[in-house]
């Protein structure tokens, strides 16, 4: 590791990788190859990414232990705002596979030594602060409607949800608050984190990488980030036992949805100081 850097690379340059236009074809040719890595070694994958399921069962029983049932759709859908960051470890196991290299699950492990973990956990943790402004948010929302006094019952919570002028204006108010949340998330992160396990460009080229990405394709990244958001919510249904084979399956799809996007390292690019 070349010294401690987040702003730009190792040599203190910005650099601006070229992003090519793509179609919706090449969503699904991505989603098709990241489902062909999941199949390589399915079993190394699922107990990978057991810790979803589990962390999502736990934060469900708090929430609703905590009287706070209005919090479970919130936290389920949230999964899609910190989903880029916790599939990092799939990524390095589709770029190694690419490779021609060992991709046993330990090897996920393997960012820790990255150049570019500084980068990576300033990104992770910007998306860790939306997790919790979405989680604000949401209860903001809620508390405005129906004030401090959580649901009696998940049963009665349903009820009011769906047969009242409050649960709808709920609904609207909060959907349209977690897509200004997915929007923000898609435009910064879609190509960041495999781009700086691939190349250690720093976390401003990662998140401007990203931000033109979305720009050049607005129509496919949206569709994209539908698709992410749709099989998230999916696999948290059955007891968030579902984001076993789900996250992985995204993760790797991910990885090669950036190599669709960005251009090559050997290709041309830019590089301007800091």
């Amino acid at each position: 590791m070349a010294g401690f850097h987040v702003m730009a690379d190792a040599h203190g340059l910005h650099v601006q990788p070229r992003v090519r236009h793509i179609t919706t074809a090449d969503l699904w040719d991505a989603l098709k190859l990241g489902l062909d890595d999941f199949w390589a070694k399915p079993s190394h994958y699922v107990f990978l990414c057991l810790i979803y399921p589990v962390v999502g069962l736990i934060l469900t029983r708090w929430t609703s232990g905590s009287n706070a049932i209005q919090l479970i759709y919130p936290l389920m859908s949230g999964f899609a705002l910190v989903g880029p960051f916790a599939a990092i470890g799939l990524y390095e196991i589709s770029r190694r596979r690419e490779l021609g290299m060992d991709t046993s699950w330990r090897h996920a492990l393997d960012v820790r030594r990255s150049p570019a973990l500084p980068s990576i956990a300033v990104i992770g943790a910007m998306l860790l602060v939306l997790f919790l402004l979405w989680m604000f948010t949401a209860q903001s929302i809620y508390t405005s409607l129906f004030g401090d006094q959580p649901p009696a019952s998940i049963a009665g919570f349903l009820s009011e949800l769906l047969t009242t002028s409050k649960g709808w204006t709920l609904i609207l108010f909060g959907n349209a608050a977690g897509f200004i949340f997915a929007v923000i998330v898609l435009a910064t992160t879609v190509v960041a984190f495999p781009l700086l396990l691939d190349r250690d460009v720093g976390a401003v080229s990662a998140i401007e990488t990203s931000a033109r990405a979305v720009m050049a394709n607005p129509l496919p990244m949206l569709l994209w980030g539908l698709v992410v958001a749709v099989l998230l919510v999916i696999g948290s249904i059955p007891l968030f036992a579902g984001l076993a084979v789900v996250m992985p399956v995204l993760g790797h799809a991910t990885w090669h949805l950036y190599r669709k996007v960005v251009e090559p390292e050997r290709a041309q690019q830019t590089r301007r100081p800091m």
